[in-house]
């Protein structure tokens, strides 16, 4: 495991934000990642792109990425800066997607207790969230190391790349 830190600011959503919201429909006629950025989360909030930091990350409410199966969601949010997403459950694809994308999710029953604009430490390895803002740590089940390795690879692809190689 390489990178066991994720420290960023929050931004706050709530529950069932679907892939739609994630990255609209009328942005699918593109798979590059830099345009995808320019879009993510713009119906959800208008001005995220530009309010936002890359290292920021993303706390929701339950079943953050439902909808559709696109991997267009988590690649968007990746080529944005978004750290990681923050929320008590996942949809199962989005969930996989965002694995195979790069992009580490968490899932924290108590995400609810985070607000926006505070300051937030991930601890992936040892599993806890740290609300720099608040002092408040809360625990979660660290990712599998394999899902990790995924993570440390920037992706599946790159990851299947690397083994490719013998690295």
């Amino acid at each position: 495991m390489q990178k066991a830190n994720i420290d960023g600011k929050v931004w706050r959503f709530g529950k069932d934000i679907d892939t739609d919201l994630i990255i609209a429909a009328r942005y699918l006629n593109t798979s590059v990642p830099e345009e995808l950025a320019k879009h993510v989360m713009e119906d959800a909030d208008p001005e995220f792109v530009k309010k936002m930091s890359r290292g920021d990350v993303i706390v929701a409410g339950e079943n953050f990425g439902c909808g559709s199966s696109r991997e267009h969601a988590p690649i968007a949010l990746k080529a944005a800066g978004v750290a990681a997403v923050i929320a008590p459950t996942f949809a199962r694809i989005f969930y996989r997607n965002a694995f195979n994308m790069g992009l580490p999710i968490f899932e924290l029953q108590e995400s609810d207790e985070i607000a926006e604009g505070d300051k937030i430490s991930v601890d992936m390895n040892n599993g806890t969230v740290t609300n720099q803002t608040t002092g408040k740590i809360y625990k979660f089940i660290p990712i599998p190391a394999f899902m990790q390795e995924l993570i440390d690879a920037g992706g599946l692809m790159n990851y299947a790349q690397n083994e490719i190689k013998g690295k």
